[in-house]
């Protein structure tokens, strides 16, 4: 029998399942991955090891991202990129596929709405590892499918292909992004949604993010906003706001800041009307919308960080907002409060944004570039700011 391996993966897995809320047991934890009890026991004991199959199933199980529980295994930003080449073979043949089979549209409609929880919970291992084969898919059944029966299947297309642009964008693969942008484009219009239209409208901004023209995106957005449907009902209300809220962060990106407080105050009005949910892919409510207030503060420059830190002073983000939001909320309020000569408290938020998700803290660009900084800042400080400084790639 090996000798115990008491940090690895299987002690990661005993510390995420006793962390759980509620506390999961070993048997509740075995059921719900369909593993055996002994295997469980065993894992996390660290006598036996854990297949790729094996280890995604129980991640899933306790809903965090297989990167939680590597130890010894190819770190997971590394799973993440060589699965990138997949993704754009998938996308190659979007209009030819093959004959393969394909599931019936609900078992499809299941596998896209898990794909959309993986994007809001920043497990972009699972994406990376199950979307090249989900997207063939739809493009088969899309392509076998009536012209007049395709509605259902372009939603399903557009969702999915924006849970893999989440990988493609957050991974620096910009042109792969691009593409998916475009292709949610092609979709959209035969989906008949105007809803989904709107949506596909925030995602693009994407492509003006990554090519610094902050201008050009804030008039897409502003002309999406116009062609959206009446703020009469949730989730027409939800795809207005969040369109103001992405406006309101370009705008600060392209220090247009009368523009910025504008979208930013048509954005809260409209989610004092909804409650936070997510809507069409996209959170929005109340506390999204106080998330983008600290990220235009930043956006618009050192001399408007003072509004981030008085918001995070007062308030944080709630536990139920999705993963990927929430790290993103001390991602920009590190650079507030670097900027504001508050270094160690910028590395307590980015240590926060780190716990909360991984993978998403550690592709972050202003992640690598303050922590930069802070090493630079702090040279004869904690081993801690350095191993996360390697962690993230930082030079």
């Amino acid at each position: 029998m090996p000798a115990p391996d008491k940090h690895g993966v299987g002690a990661r897995i005993a510390y995420c399942r006793s962390v759980m809320r509620p506390k999961l047991s070993q048997r509740q934890l075995a059921d719900a991955a369909n593993v055996s009890l002994g295997a469980i026991r065993k894992i996390e004991r660290g006598e036996r090891g854990v297949s790729d199959a094996m280890l995604d199933a129980i991640a899933d199980a306790l809903g965090v991202d297989p990167a939680r529980l590597l130890a010894d295994r190819a770190p997971a930003h590394t799973r993440v990129r060589d699965a990138l080449p997949a993704l754009s073979a998938a996308l190659a043949t979007y209009d030819l596929p093959d004959d393969g089979p394909f599931r019936p549209n609900r078992e499809l409609h299941t596998a896209v709405v898990e794909a959309a929880r993986w994007r809001l919970a920043a497990q972009y291992t699972q994406i990376a590892r199950k979307l090249p084969d989900l997207l063939i898919e739809l493009a088969r059944a899309y392509h076998s499918t009536l012209a007049e029966h395709r509605t259902e299947l372009a939603c399903l297309l557009v969702q999915a292909y924006r849970s893999a642009d989440a990988v493609a964008y957050k991974f620096g693969a910009h042109d792969l992004s691009a593409r998916l942008i475009e292709l949610m484009r092609w979709a959209v219009p035969v989906s008949g949604d105007p809803l989904l239209a709107a949506s596909v409208a925030y995602v693009r901004t994407e492509t003006f993010f990554a090519a610094r023209a902050y201008a050009a995106g804030l008039r897409v957005l502003e002309q999406a906003v116009d062609a959206a449907p009446a703020p009469t009902s949730p989730p027409t209300i939800a795809a207005r706001g969040a369109l103001h809220m992405r406006a309101a962060v370009i705008a600060g990106r392209a220090g247009h800041a009368a523009a910025a407080v504008s979208h930013l105050d048509e954005a809260r009005a409209l989610a004092g009307l909804v409650a936070e949910d997510v809507y069409y892919g996209t959170a929005f409510g109340p506390d999204s919308v106080k998330i983008h207030e600290v990220s235009v503060a930043v956006s618009l420059g050192a001399e408007h960080v003072s509004r981030a830190l008085d918001i995070a002073d007062q308030w944080q983000p709630p536990q139920d907002l999705p993963a990927e939001r929430r790290s993103g909320f001390y991602i920009d309020l590190a650079r507030a409060q670097l900027w504001s000569g508050l270094a160690d408290d910028a590395f307590e938020s980015l240590k926060v944004a780190r716990h909360i998700a991984p993978q998403h803290t550690r592709e972050h660009p202003w992640v690598r570039e303050d922590a930069a900084t802070l090493r630079r800042l702090k040279r004869a400080d904690s081993e801690t700011l350095t191993n996360f400084a390697e962690w993230c790639s930082a030079t």
